[in-house]
């Protein structure tokens, strides 16, 4: 071994710790729900509404069914064959955006952003999601540069399903790929054969969408360096416009769906940073460039053109070209992102058709900012985003945060100048034990209960 795979060994070894990926910050376990009210919420959206209604806002809404559970996934899903759930959810989503709209006053939102995300969005039939998407945008404006966007699984996604949508305004997709390997996808329950990814993307391409994405995974169980190098190189023969390539998070106390194996099938440590290295090299070498945290993406790619031009942006969609002030979340278990405060629905279809047939908003928790938290969660977001943080010379945090990043700044992972923080080329592997660093109600509150997958 290499004295810098040395080095990196034992880098794995001390910071292979539980870390969360910071989409938020607070991050959802350190919540104060105590203070939070639905009242207040309310306010809260009015109130940036209000500031940024010119510049629109982002619309995430969750259709959280499936036909079949891949073990791997994390999300909040309901798995079922029974397709007659779809059009009593959508009612639901439609009354749930209707409640939200009151809030505006008769003034028509702009819109900038709709993501579909789940569960699977193309279990609801063409038709179904054509009238969803119909029922939000009849009562609002699109922004010229509007981002529309849904994931979809490749074994069920028709040409219908991609006409529909990109004549109602979609341009990008993003494909639940994960690996291509046949033993792999048997572990986590997720079967799309190499040539369904490529007829979705081919028919996507020709019918015009302009960005594609695909969705892999390193770290699943049975993973080696082969299943991987050949799920890259299979990938690249497609050549998606922007590539997810993230860890996998073992989380079975919370995803009892996970213990279709055990932690002897997964891929560890130096050897699973090994599998994103390798990826990584492959993905690089294609001419992708390396954003963020996991992601890449092609230079012509609106992405990649964001994060050069310093509009990169991460919220609870993962990272965007764009910063919306406003994130309505609509459906079961959806988060909502006013920038001074975080709402969340509650977690079963259930509850949720309850709620919204009593024509309460299906909000379950949540949290409003203070002061010193918007501090922190601008320092995270350009950390995330762009590599760097500027500290305020006049905060009393400046000197403990650095105090904290003392480590590792002996480590080679950031380093400090002045006052301002840059992550180095190494530090890029340990982009969230370095953010962990400025958390300070995770600092504060540390809990010997572990809340979050590992960060290698």
């Amino acid at each position: 071994m290499s004295t810098q795979d040395r080095t990196m060994a034992e880098l794995v070894q001390k910071y292979n710790v539980a870390a969360p990926r910071y989409t938020s910050y607070p991050t959802v376990p350190f919540w104060d729900e105590k203070t939070f009210s639905t009242n207040g919420w309310m306010d809260q959206v009015y109130r940036t509404f209000k500031q940024s209604k010119d510049r629109g806002l982002s619309l995430y809404i969750h259709l959280p069914f499936c036909e079949s559970l891949c073990t791997y996934c994390g999300c909040n899903t309901r798995i079922t064959k029974n397709h007659q759930v779809e059009l009593p959810y959508i009612v639901a989503l439609l009354k749930e955006w209707e409640m939200y709209r009151a809030v505006f006053e008769g003034e028509k939102p702009l819109v900038s952003e709709i993501h579909l995300g789940g569960g699977t969005p193309t279990f609801f039939q063409p038709e179904n999601l054509k009238l969803l998407i119909e029922g939000i945008l009849e009562h609002v404006d699109v922004t010229a540069d509007r981002s529309f966007s849904f994931e979809a699984h490749p074994a069920n996604t028709t040409t219908e399903h991609l006409q529909i949508l990109f004549d109602l305004g979609f341009r990008r997709l993003s494909l639940g790929i994960q690996d291509f390997d046949p033993l792999v996808q048997f572990m986590i329950n997720r079967q799309q054969t190499f040539e369904e990814v490529e007829a979705v993307m081919l028919n996507a391409r020709e019918i015009g969408f302009e960005s594609i994405n695909f969705d892999l995974i390193y770290g699943l169980p049975k993973q080696t360096q082969a299943s991987v190098q050949d799920t890259i190189e299979k990938s690249m023969l497609l050549k998606p416009d922007r590539i997810s390539f993230y860890s996998y998070a073992h989380v079975p106390w919370l995803k009892p769906g996970q213990r279709h194996y055990t932690e002897a099938d997964l891929p560890k440590g130096t050897a699973k940073l090994a599998l994103y290295n390798l990826g990584k090299k492959m993905i690089l070498a294609q001419g992708y460039a390396d954003i963020g945290m996991d992601h890449f993406a092609k230079k012509d790619d609106e992405l990649y053109l964001a994060f050069q031009e310093g509009r990169l942006h991460r919220n609870f969609m993962g990272y965007a070209d764009r910063f919306n002030p406003l994130l309505i979340g609509l459906g079961v278990s959806s988060i909502s992102d006013a920038w001074g405060g975080f709402a969340q629905n509650v977690k079963t279809v259930e509850e949720y058709h309850k709620l919204i047939a009593s024509g309460v908003l299906p909000v379950v928790k949540g949290h409003i900012l203070h002061a010193e938290d918007l501090v922190i969660r601008r320092y995270i977001l350009d950390m995330m985003c762009i590599g760097k943080v500027q500290l305020d010379p006049t905060s009393d945090l400046t000197e403990q945060i650095k105090d904290e990043l003392s480590t590792l700044v002996q480590d080679g992972l950031v380093s400090i100048e002045g006052d301002l923080i840059r992550c180095t080329t190494i530090g890029r592997s340990f982009l969230r034990n370095i953010c962990m660093a400025f958390d300070q109600r995770f600092l504060k509150l540390r809990t010997k209960t572990q809340l979050f997958s590992e960060a290698i």
